[in-house]
Parts: structure tokens; C-alpha cells; sequence
């Protein structure tokens, strides 16, 4: 099929995906540690080149933390933001060579993997709720190499040939990757089966959505989590991942979320899906600068939602 893309649009893709190529191949010729430190170097120059980007986190920055942060102390976390964001990405390019769980563990500490185990026990199925924060790949890859074999939800990339090396690598250890809005019948099945699906709900995204608070403002947010679990019963275990300063990734698997359960699925679709936005935002306010901040997570207003 031919790229019918205008022409700007081709070369700043063809750039884009030959330098992800580039540095998948240079994160393997040197230490972990000196690669991160390069890429985070790499995320503080972005912070000064990318004056859009920067400026919509700035603005988001401010209106979760305008109450809390001086100027000076919200223009340093956003600098921090950029920093994490070039180490995080670095260590996910780099793990596109992990061939084992043992490869993993060198650098990635799991906790809580007992709260997965209540859960599957049940055998309802488990569907994981996590967002973007951190090396967040890095979770899908974690559960898929202990043979778990997620099904995990994400929006296709502009380009597909990036698009194509995200799907490789998530479906590398057994993941399957679905892109959002598709397949929701193979979800069903997944879960009524006893597997689990891994899902982030915490961008405005073109997708079935309801208003729910997240940091004291309304924002549209995707009910699919929601919506599966009323439908199968599956347990709602929230996970999450950050760099620490021990140069290590920590991924924690939280205890299983209460679902609502009143009889009026519109209500406890709402009621659902606010409680795993308040668990997302308490992750999020402990690890600010691991976030994605230049979303435009206010985006959609009341009446522009998907329904």
C-alpha cells in the first residue's frame, strides 16, 4: 500500500523510525547505568528543544500542583519529567533484548506477586490496571516472561512501522498486543477463561469514556477496565513501575480493587471507574516526574465524550 502521507510527514517518520532503530542497536554497547545516564541527558536537551511539549506539561504541572508547588519547584519537576522520561524509554529500547526472566530480574525488582496469585486463584480471570508512568512496557514484558500471556490494550502509533516494532516487541514473550477498540470479544473470552489483560486508563483517548475527578477536575476516561470487569467477575489488581535511585526498575502489583456492584451498570460503571482513577492518581502524586505530563489529559469537555 502506498504512503499517502504528505511529504514532511514521511521524512520526519523515516527519521523518527531509524533513529529508534539506531539506538535500540547502540543501547546494547554500553553498561546499563552509563546508557541511562546518556538517554536521561538526551530527555533534559529535549526539554529545551521541545518548546510545544514542554509547554503543555508546564500547563498540566500547574493545574494538579498549582496549590502545592511554587513556579520554581513545577518548572523543576517538569525538567525532572523530561530527564526520566529519556531513561525510561532508554531502558525499555534496551530490554528489546531480554531473552529471559533471569535477564529481567537484573534490573527489574518485582513486588507484590503474591496479590496477582489471590487473584488468579479465583479464577475469574485478572485484568491489570496500570498507566504511563515509567518504563510502563516493561510490566507487559515482566508478566509475559512468567508465562502469563497478557493480552494488553494500546492505541496504534502514527507511523507503522514504529507501530509494528512496539507490537513485536510486546508480543515477543507471549503478550498479545490488541489495539484499543478492537477485538473486545477476544477480551471477554480471555478473562471468562482464566487469563488476564493488561490495560492503562489514564489518557483521553477516542474511546468509550465517562467524566470521572482526577487530580480535582473532570476528565474522560476510558471505561473499558470497568465495563470488563461487570461483564466476567475479573479480579482488578493495579500495578505500577519507576527508576529508582538505585538505578533499578520496581514494579509493584497492588491488592485487588472491590468492584461495585448496585445493579445500575451506568452508575457503577461510573462509580468503577473513578475508584481505579483515584488509585492511578495516588501512584501518580508519588512519582510525579515519572508521568507523562505533556498529555492533554483535560482535553475532551463535558458532552464530547464517546458513549
Amino acid at each position: 500500500m502506498s504512503d499517502t502521507r504528505p511529504l514532511g510527514k514521511r521524512v520526519k517518520y523515516q527519521v523518527v523510525y531509524w533513529f529508534v532503530r539506531s539506538l535500540i542497536a547502540m543501547a546494547q554497547l554500553v553498561p546499563r547505568v552509563a546508557w541511562l545516564r546518556l538517554c536521561g541527558a538526551l530527555g533534559g536537551l529535549a526539554y529545551y528543544l521541545a518548546g510545544d511539549t514542554r509547554e503543555k506539561a508546564q500547563r498540566h504541572l500547574g493545574l494538579a500542583f498549582a496549590d502545592q508547588l511554587s513556579v520554581r519547584e513545577l518548572i523543576a519537576l517538569n525538567k525532572k519529567m523530561f530527564r526520566y522520561l529519556g531513561m525510561n524509554a532508554g531502558d525499555i529500547l534496551r530490554a528489546s533484548h531480554v531473552r529471559s526472566l533471569s535477564d529481567l530480574n537484573a534490573f527489574l525488582v518485582t513486588h507484590g506477586y503474591d496479590n496477582f496469585e489471590a487473584a488468579n486463584r479465583k479464577g475469574k480471570g485478572v485484568i491489570f490496571l496500570t498507566c504511563h508512568l515509567g518504563a510502563f512496557d516493561l510490566q507487559v514484558t515482566n508478566i509475559a516472561l512468567r508465562g502469563l500471556k497478557p493480552n494488553i490494550i494500546g492505541a496504534a502509533l502514527k507511523d507503522p512501522r514504529l507501530s509494528e516494532l512496539l507490537f513485536d516487541y510486546r508480543n515477543a514473550y507471549g503478550a498479545v498486543a490488541v489495539e484499543r477498540g478492537r477485538e473486545t470479544l477476544r477480551l471477554l473470552k480471555a478473562l471468562k477463561s482464566g487469563g488476564s489483560v493488561a490495560i492503562l486508563i489514564d489518557q483521553d483517548t477516542i474511546v468509550k469514556s465517562r467524566f470521572v475527578n482526577f487530580f480535582g477536575m473532570p476528565a474522560s476516561t476510558p471505561v473499558g477496565a470497568a465495563i470488563l470487569a461487570m461483564k466476567t467477575g475479573a479480579s482488578v489488581v493495579p500495578t505500577y513501575i519507576f527508576l529508582d535511585r538505585d538505578w533499578k526498575q520496581h514494579m509493584h502489583i497492588l491488592p485487588e480493587l472491590p468492584l461495585v456492584e448496585t445493579g445500575d451498570d451506568e452508575a457503577d460503571m461510573i462509580a468503577n471507574t473513578q475508584l481505579y482513577t483515584n488509585v492511578t492518581e495516588q501512584i501518580i502524586r508519588q512519582h510525579p516526574e515519572q508521568w507523562v505530563w505533556m498529555h492533554e489529559r483535560w482535553k475532551t469537555k463535558p458532552g464530547e465524550e464517546i458513549r
